[in-house]
């Protein structure tokens, strides 16, 4: 096996496995240091798609070679439907192709995890630390940072009447979601946008990055295993196209390909339940049960009402949007799509259980569907959600798709689903307000009725994700407070499948935050005080599956690059 020329396998200090939101912040940090060799290895290609740059242009990336273009198996609670995930195949990761929702979160849910070095506070100077905030800087916001923080430039009319009408409704109206001391309430999101761009954290982190001499990136390179030997992670083995490739890691090797991914990457190379990885053939490096339990979302339903007047996001691409974006990075171009929102409870608690997202079009099919009207979409999500899945292989294969069940709605007591009927009553009570009357014209897709029976028949039919998978990999079961992965030296993990559990909110920050910390668990700049419990113990085993690194290897080339091949293009 060569390494990417052909040659004897290129040698690093560090590989980080998957450019997505967690691998660029690795990337860039670890790079820092310039007698550091990093290595970036991404699946797909570099982020020169426009569409990934255009905020409203990230619908078009679905289903495209940018997209992992996963969807869950036959969902039990949802009459068997098959939902749709889309995951970005491409630098960046899914920060390429997401909702740009700038959001923290809730302080109850890093102090919940219970785990030394991963309160609040404790990230809160990680979250200050990557932000560059238009508003400035402040106790509780950064300014400077590498990742840019704004108000949205789409300035749509539906968007500015759904805060209006939730505040008519009875809502709290909210300036600053990100304020530690803000509970619940609506308004208009930040989002991760430069001058009205895409500000993914690919052009964040890692574009500043890439003229470092001691900073590669592969593109178009798909990591099938890692190499395990004597217990230690040494390196990655893949392919591009059909040329096998083998890279080696003296120091560590980090795996950042997210909450569907990481899993399976991690049981391909051995580690994950034993019995279910005997059973396909694959030899046993670490018997961690966990690995591809506690998958969690967050699950959602739409209302969707169309109207008469021609402001929903259908007229983009005329003439004097077009021209008003290239001059002002302005104007339905620069849309994010779910412009406003907010928090609620359904019960009493000490955090949020609904979160609201509304779009200024019509949102069917969670994108995939053509709007046929000018319409406005909004509705809940469940936060804190009970409800648990899994990801598991479907083959030994690495090229085969995993097997994602999300299991919505299969918390046994019927928690969740009734927090999602009590936000859709909600959403139906935002939907009468006098703020909304120009935009509620004609119902579209809408229950029945609110009566409770239609409620809970709706949301099952038309239940849909927010994208926001997370806990695959959790510390606490699978891995230890340092990331580290039990029972396997030199091997971490850094993405969204290491929450214990899901975030309220958008998870982008929250991965970047964790990403952050992570960078400076590795450089040894933070430390994990105390010990973490354990659940699970790992059971070790020192027989590599396949073939392990042979060879001295080579150095990378001086020079910073980026490489894929015939497919691939510098960025």
């Amino acid at each position: 096996m060569s390494g990417p020329r052909g040659g004897p396998a290129a040698v690093y200090d560090y590989l980080v496995v998957g450019a997505g939101s967690a691998g660029c912040v690795l990337a860039a940090r670890l790079s820092e240091a310039p007698g550091v060799r990093v290595c970036l290895v991404e699946a797909g290609p570099a982020d020169d798609d426009e569409n990934v740059h255009v905020p409203l242009g990230a619908g078009r990336l679905f289903r495209t070679r940018l997209d992992w273009d996963y969807d869950t198996h036959d969902e039990p609670f949802l009459g068997g439907r098959r939902l749709y995930l889309p995951r970005g195949r491409v630098l960046g990761g899914s920060s390429s192709m997401n909702g740009m929702v700038y959001m923290r979160g809730h302080r109850s849910d890093y102090d919940g995890w219970g785990l030394p070095g991963w309160t609040f506070d404790d990230l809160l100077p990680y979250f200050i630390r990557s932000e560059d905030n238009e508003r400035g800087r402040s106790p509780v916001h950064g300014a400077g940072g590498p990742l840019s923080v704004s108000e949205g430039r789409s300035r749509n009319p539906m968007s500015t009447a759904f805060v209006e009408a939730a505040v008519q409704a009875g809502h709290t109206a909210v300036d600053d979601f990100n304020d530690p001391d803000v509970r619940e309430g609506f308004g208009l999101y930040q989002v991760t946008q430069r001058d009205g761009r895409r500000c993914s954290n690919a052009t964040a982190f890692l574009r500043p990055a890439l003229e470092r001499p001691n900073l590669t990136v592969e593109t178009n390179l798909q990591v099938h295993r890692i190499v395990v030997e004597g217990g230690r992670a040494r390196g990655v083995a893949g392919a591009r196209l059909d040329e096998a490739v083998e890279l080696r890691a003296e120091r560590e090797v980090i795996v950042c390909t997210g909450a569907y991914n990481s899993p399976q990457l991690l049981m391909l190379s051995g580690i994950g339940p034993a019995d279910e990885l005997r059973e396909l053939g694959i030899p046993v490096v670490a018997d961690l049960p966990m690995v591809g339990r506690n998958l969690q979302d967050h699950p959602s339903a739409n209302l969707v009402f169309a109207h008469s007047r021609p402001v929903s996001l259908l007229i983009a691409d005329g003439a004097e949007h077009v021209r008003r974006f290239a001059e002002e990075g302005a104007g339905p171009l620069a849309s994010n799509v779910p412009e406003a929102g907010g928090f609620a409870r359904s019960r009493s608690g000490p955090a949020p259980d609904l979160q609201f997202h509304a779009s200024p079009l019509m949102l069917l099919d969670v994108g995939l569907a053509a709007p046929t009207d000018h319409a406005i979409s909004f509705g809940p999500c469940v936060l804190g959600a009970r409800s648990r899945g899994s990801v598991t292989l479907a083959s030994p294969d690495p090229t085969a798709k995993p097997r994602i069940r999300h299991a919505y709605y299969g918390d046994g007591d019927g928690a969740d689903l009734a927090t999602l009927v009590a936000g859709l009553r909600m959403a139906l009570e935002i939907s009468r307000q006098a703020a909304l009357a120009a935009y509620t014209e004609k119902p579209h897709l809408v229950p029945e009725s609110d009566g409770e029976a239609d409620l809970r028949d709706y949301a099952r039919r038309c239940t849909q994700t927010l994208f926001h998978p997370a806990g695959t990999c959790a510390m606490g079961t699978v891995l230890d407070a340092g990331l580290r992965v039990l029972g396997v030296e030199a091997l971490r993990v850094v993405d969204a499948s290491v929450m214990p559990t899901l975030v309220r909110g958008n998870p982008n920050a929250a991965v970047t935050s964790i990403a952050e910390r992570a960078a400076d668990l590795v450089r040894g700049t933070a430390s994990v005080p105390g010990t973490v419990s354990v659940h699970n113990t790992a059971s070790v085993h020192n027989t590599a599956p396949g073939r392990g690194v042979t060879g001295s290897g080579t150095a990378p080339a001086a020079g910073a690059a980026v490489r894929g091949g015939a497919a691939g293009s510098p960025v």
